[in-house]
């Protein structure tokens, strides 16, 4: 085998296979798994890492999947295998999972036998999406391997050898070290160039249901100086140096997709580098690239404290009255005068938690949050990702939970359960589900009922708004099913005192409230114009040039997904890699 290494462009020779005695207990899954559900019963290792049998649970679950299989194929006269590559055999597996799980997931036996009511329980074709954190990469920079990886499984092999996000190897809620978080993405090759504009345009507007997309940023923490040498930023013009993609190229997106679909499909997010020091940088993106509305990371070093050019950047907090709040009174300064052209404009979203180390302040903790949202009551203060600590893998927060461990009595889910209830009576704070729901929902609901449960309870359904951190897990729309089809069981609801997660509170949570913070007045999605499909071929030389396009040319993938997609092939639900068959 190979892999990439650290650069994520050069391949090696990878030796960490199993060894012999490991082997002798393992068979190919793609030969020995005994049943072709759409979702595997039981752990499937790539090969770096040895899968542990398979669990009491999956066994019930794959026992309920079988014989749920047997009698619908009988039934409709096909195959099992037929029935399982169908819509119904996904049915079928949701039911068997909400059988041994708990109920999470909104499917009926119906299901199983009518395409018609499979898509019925899908999400509307008349709901309005909202997803407020999209991101792409530009072309002179390769996209993140880990975070594709991640959610695709270890069908990621040979790029990425085992979780990236779960060193300790521990276990999801089905049993699995490192599960799939987007169907769609296995046995896809993690490409350089899977996060660049083009894949960006067709994997959130050709398919998904996104009506409008926020395209986000990332604030720079660290630039390199020299070859293996890096150091945090002097100023906000050095950073860009790092950041993944800048707000001209943001700003330039959000005007092609205007341009080509003639409707607002895209805004965009301008670069949240605070203090004295990045007054003027602020200002000149509002100049020049009309940004939308502002997105910063407190655990980045994004805040120059003074405008001395050889002083270090930062991490900042949103109540440091010397640091945040001079950046603050310029944002609301501005909103005054453009808030009819850029009603978002006063909306301060920031990247809090999803970072490992103990709870610090200046590492994504909520505690900086009541002061600066009582001090800036004009300005609405969006939580990214709502505060989770410390990463993607929930293993230890399940455990927390299991143990009764509670705060306020809730279960504590460590700084999003406090981020709630701190902030619960400011109403310009709004919770952003980010990776957090992609996260868990599929590998940890358990987790993620009782973290929509605490949203809904503290701060209520309209201060709850959608972001899929797509296209970093593939297309959105994974999550925009997984959102409309969930709930929180009946019994965690009385618990706990949890609301019910009604139609009319997901559709607010993806999309109707992001349209009130952004002053979108039209919510049909008929009055939005479709992005063409030949967008790619609308881009001007000065676009691909601002975009940095062909930079890295590695990326074949949008041309074999449209091949694929015109082919109409079912997916095969072949598993590759070890699994465990004997102790």
């Amino acid at each position: 085998m190979k892999k990439w290494n650290e650069t994520g462009r050069v391949w090696e020779e990878d030796h960490g296979l199993l060894d012999e005695e490991q082997v002798a207990k393992c068979s190919r899954a793609d030969v020995a798994e005994p049943l072709d559900s759409p979702i595997p019963t039981r752990m499937i290792s790539n090969g770096e890492y040895m899968p542990v049998p398979q669990t009491e649970q999956q066994k019930r679950v794959e026992a309920r999947v079988e014989a749920l299989a047997e009698k619908a194929s009988r039934r409709l006269g096909v195959s099992r295998r037929k029935f399982l590559h169908s819509s119904g055999g996904m049915a079928a597996t949701l039911l068997a999972m909400n059988e041994v799980f708990g109920r999470f997931f909104n499917v009926s036996l119906i299901e199983m036998f009518e395409p018609a009511a499979y898509a019925a329980a899908a999400p509307p074709r008349d709901v309005f999406v909202f997803d407020d954190q999209l991101h792409f990469v530009r072309g002179s920079k390769p996209s993140p391997a880990a975070l594709r990886a991640v959610a695709q499984g270890p069908s990621s092999a040979p790029a990425v050898k085992s979780n990236p996000f779960n060193p300790r190897g521990q276990f999801d809620e089905r049993g699995e070290a490192w599960g799939v978080w987007n169907p769609a993405q296995i046995g896809l090759p993690i490409e350089p160039g899977y996060a660049h504009i083009t894949q960006f345009i067709k994997d959130v507007y050709l398919d998904s249901q996104v009506t409008i997309g926020l395209l986000s940023n990332v604030t720079a923490s660290l630039v390199q100086i020299e070859c293996e040498k890096t150091r945090a930023p002097l100023m906000a013009h050095e950073a860009q140096r790092g950041d993944i993609v800048v707000v001209l190229q943001t700003s330039a997106s959000r005007n092609f997709s205007k341009e080509i679909s003639g409707s607002t499909r895209m805004l965009c997010h301008g670069m949240l580098y605070v203090g004295k020091g990045n007054l003027a940088y602020i200002q000149e993106q509002i100049d020049r690239n009309e940004p939308d509305s502002w997105k910063g990371y407190n655990i980045s070093n994004a805040a120059k404290v003074d405008k001395d050019p050889n002083s270090l950047m930062r991490q900042w907090r949103h109540d440091d009255e010397e640091v945040a709040y001079p950046t603050f009174e310029l944002i609301q300064k501005n909103f005054e005068r453009i808030k009819n052209r850029k009603p978002g404009f006063n909306n301060i979203c920031v990247h809090k938690g999803l970072a490992p180390g103990p709870p610090d302040p200046l590492r994504g903790h909520p505690g900086d949050l009541p002061k600066a949202a009582r001090d800036w009551p004009n300005l609405n203060f969006i939580t990214y990702h709502s505060c989770i600590q410390p990463n993607f893998f929930l293993a230890d927060t399940l455990a927390d939970i299991q143990a009764d461990k509670l705060r306020a009595g809730v279960p504590n889910i460590s700084w999003t359960t406090e981020y709630a209830q701190l902030v619960k009576d400011f109403p310009n704070c709004y919770a952003e589900i980010g990776t957090t729901w992609a996260s868990s929902v599929v590998t940890f609901p358990t987790v993620a009922a009782h973290i929509m449960g605490q949203l809904m309870k503290f701060m209520g359904e309209d201060r709850i708004v959608f972001g899929s951190d797509s296209v970093w897990y593939g297309s959105p729309q994974w999550q925009i099913e997984a959102l409309w089809r969930f709930q929180i069981p009946e019994a965690m609801r009385e618990k706990y005192a949890y609301p019910a997660l009604s139609d009319s509170a997901k559709r607010k949570i993806l999309g109707l409230t992001s349209a009130k913070l952004y002053g979108v007045r039209a919510v049909d999605t008929g009055s939005y114009q479709p992005v063409p499909k030949d967008y790619e071929s609308r881009m001007s030389k000065e676009l691909k040039t601002l975009f940095e396009f062909g930079r890295l040319t590695a990326d074949n993938m949008s041309r074999m997904k449209e091949t694929y997609a015109a082919l109409a092939i079912e997916p095969d639900h072949t598993r590759y890699g070890w699994m465990r068959v004997r102790a």
